[in-house]
């Protein structure tokens, strides 16, 4: 019954809706009333052109631009609660910052089946259990001798029986019902995730003993749990850096407080939930792209709780309510997988940055190789700067050795003294990690007798030579063809492959080392489920082997009987067009190149490249990345880059090129009049063709604002979106703004 003392309820209420127009749509309410009344954060069904979709009450109005008897009605309240407050502040925030439809943000941020208009509900199992034994001739049972069969099945486990298992014993779950009715069972629900209450001891086993410079980083965290306290964790590869994450976990759950660990690949989520599993006695839940969409849902729901006190998760996981945030990790805080590439553009360590400072919580950023701008921020004093120098290995990391390409021989894109150094190490007992950054067979194919290249004719680009299965496709827009048994152009039979994809090289391998196993580790490699991990478990009982892999392999994974690293190409990533690619390639070096000697034995890293004079890689090799680091910073200061400078992508494509081009330059005209009197600090540099212009057959143009102060370069991107919402030519474009974009491709 409706309090009489309460407001009247609204007349008018302002839904988000899944579109990409960036404004809010009036609804009247309808018949029904949710029992807390109208407020931001509940989701409705509502009518929406033709179909029903779902949308959040983002704010509720006496008023409207259009007469009420205009506003159609919601179609139903789906919620008797609203969704947490801090989750729709943050999806509100990340809407603003990056210039995104607040609609769309809500509904990429929410799980599947809360955005079909499922319950905030997640799974539970039903448990049945014997109350008290019945006398024999209990006149309830007379007639139900099924029913007294299964009550007696029940007697014998105390602790009572899932549904599942009575089912499975051939009863029914009318007869389960008919002995509660009778009050001679007992029927309990326990949450499927997370579902074990808080342990009294926190820990399953104890923690292990810091050094020195790891002490020094915890005490520094320890002394402000309770406010917004950002700190760059800046650790060698093997340092420790896990170690510093649990034992900050341990302090933040023992004050009944929650911990969300971000991780950038799928990869890494099963290894480091064993870790914390074992680790602590409190639920420990997962969420990532590999959960079905209960499973998410019940993750989410067990977090939004409160059941769950620690959340791993990669990306994604940045949107799930705290119901009592306690800290905020994010783990390899440079990788670029923490960055969302398509629809809404926001990057997961930002946003973890904004919202420990909302919460007023610590914030740990790790990183052996941290990105630019977190040294940047490390260097004015914004974050903490936390260093730890050793490794726990007492092995100091392997320097990297170069090794010149130039006029040797090559076989799977190994010159000999990289494939003696391979003999050497797997003699001794140990294992090999060859890192190409290339999967397939050969990058392309070619003719030997015209010079006919394999290209993609829906790509700038050359399709990629498979033999596993035999194909040819292009890892762009992920068109295949058969492999041609002769030249389309001149008809010569002699076809090539060019170049070494990780296929090749495992295929070398494995001739020249035929007793040794070979393990292929690429995403085509890895598709099955658990595949990856399977494999690994494999090459950690320590038997010689060799792994050839891609930077799947160069993400955080603890590989101790590694004692050797080949790089079979270091030149790929180091002269793209992009201004981040040295620092991109410089940290995948690094990284890769700590997989080696994490154990027993010191490592060693060999580094082929065509290159051995270039100043930033030997910079990298002698001195190391804080080298190397410290002069990229320079170089961007001077040539006014981020991190001191702030950019935003405009992004065009149509399956026309003049149409996109055209498009271009009617936006950058106008910015560029409505900027000099508004926005004098912001440039605008374009149109111009992306790097790969022609892609899935459509061409991009590009766009690029930027500005030295923030509130600027953002008040002429949204001049820019609501003038390209406005205009009739850009319906026949499709359009993108990436704020802080990581790739100018």
């Amino acid at each position: 019954m409706p309090n009489p003392n309460s407001s009247p309820p609204p007349r008018v209420l302002r839904v988000a809706v899944p579109t990409p127009l960036r404004r809010l749509f009036d609804y009247r309410p309808g018949r029904d009333t949710p029992p807390c009344g109208w407020q931001p954060g509940i989701r409705v069904h509502i009518p929406f052109g033709r179909r029903q979709v779902v949308g959040v009450v983002v704010a509720c109005a006496d008023r409207s631009e259009l007469p009420l008897e205009q506003l159609k009605p919601v179609t139903r309240c789906l919620d008797s609660e609203p969704l947490p407050e801090d989750w729709l502040w943050l999806c509100s925030f990340t809407a603003r910052y990056y210039q995104h439809s607040l609609g769309d943000t809500l509904h990429q941020a929410l799980p599947v089946l809360l955005r079909q208009g499922r319950p905030l509900a997640g799974r539970v199992r039903e448990r049945w259990q014997a109350l008290a034994k019945p006398d024999e001739d209990d006149p309830r049972l007379k007639r139900a001798p099924r029913q007294a069969e299964l009550l007696a099945m029940l007697r014998q486990h105390p602790h009572g029986l899932p549904t599942q298992a009575v089912l499975a014993q051939g009863y029914s779950r009318e007869q389960l019902l008919a002995l509660v009715e009778k009050r001679l069972v007992e029927r309990s629900e326990t949450p499927l995730a997370a579902a074990e209450p808080a342990a009294e001891k926190l820990l399953a086993e104890p923690a292990l003993p810091l050094n020195r410079e790891q002490a020094e980083a915890l005490g520094v965290l320890h002394e402000r749990l309770d406010a917004f306290h950002p700190c760059l964790l800046h650790g060698v590869t093997g340092s420790g850096k896990t170690e510093v994450y649990l034992q900050l976990i341990e302090a933040v759950v023992a004050k009944g407080r929650q911990a969300l660990l971000l991780v950038p690949e799928i990869g890494l989520t099963p290894q480091t939930l064993a870790r914390f599993r074992s680790r602590f006695r409190v639920p420990v839940v997962a969420l990532h792209s590999g959960l079905t969409d209960n499973e998410r849902l019940d993750a989410w729901e067990a977090v939004a709780s409160g059941r769950a006190p620690i959340v791993i998760g990669t990306r994604s996981a940045i949107f799930t309510p705290l119901a009592r945030p306690g800290a905020i990790i994010v783990d390899e805080e440079h990788d670029g997988s923490f960055k969302q590439h398509e629809g809404l553009r926001y990057h997961a360590r930002d946003l973890a940055v904004v919202r420990a400072q909302h919460h007023g919580i610590p914030l740990l950023l790790g990183s052996a190789t941290p990105s630019l701008e977190s040294l940047y921020h490390a260097g004015r004093g914004n974050y903490r700067h936390l260093r730890l120098t050793r490794r726990a290995s007492r092995h100091a990391p392997a320097r990297l050795e170069l090794l010149d390409l130039r006029g040797r021989p090559r076989q799977g894109g190994l010159i000999p003294p990289a494939i003696e150094a391979i003999r050497e190490t797997l003699e001794a007992g140990h294992q090999v990690l060859v890192f190409i950054n290339r999967r397939g067979f050969a990058p392309t194919l070619a003719c030997h007798a015209c010079g006919w290249l394999a290209d993609c004719d829906s790509c700038d680009a050359r399709m990629t030579l498979h033999r596993q299965p035999p194909m040819l496709a292009c890892h762009h827009c992920d068109k295949r063809r058969p492999v041609p048994d002769a030249c389309p152009s001149c008809g010569s039979a002699d076809l090539r492959p060019l170049g070494s994809g990780t296929e090749r090289t495992e295929e070398t391998l494995g001739a020249l080392f035929p007793k040794v196993a070979v393990h292929r580790i690429d995403r085509d490699s890895t598709r099955r489920k658990d595949a990856l991990e399977q494999t690994l478990a494999q090459v950690r009982r320590g038997e010689p082997c060799l792994l050839v892999g891609t930077q799947m392999l160069a993400k955080g994974h603890h590989l101790p009987h590694v004692t050797l690293v080949v790089v079979v190409n270091a030149d790929a990533g180091l002269y793209a067009s992009d201004f981040r690619a040295l620092e991109h390639s410089a940290q995948l070096l690094v990284q890769v190149a700590g997989r080696a000697g994490r154990a027993a034995h010191p490592g060693r890293v060999l580094v082929q490249t065509l290159h051995t004079d270039d100043p930033h890689l030997r910079l990298l090799a002698e001195h190391g990345y804080d080298a190397l680091a410290e002069q990229l910073l320079a170089e961007r200061r001077a040539a006014a880059l981020p991190p001191y400078r702030f950019f935003a992508l405009l992004r065009l494509e149509s399956p026309r090129e003049e149409t996109a081009s055209a498009l271009g330059r009617e936006a950058a005209t106008m910015l560029r009049g409505w900027m000099h009197e508004h926005a004098p600090d912001v440039n605008c540099l374009g149109p111009v063709p992306a790097p790969m212009e022609r892609r899935q057959n459509r061409y991009h143009v590009q766009l690029l604002l930027s500005g030295s102060r923030r509130s600027q370069l953002h008040a002429a991107c949204a001049r820019l979106t609501a003038w390209l919402e406005r205009s009739p030519e850009a319906r026949r474009v499709r359009w993108s703004l990436d704020v802080d974009p990581q790739a100018l491709g």
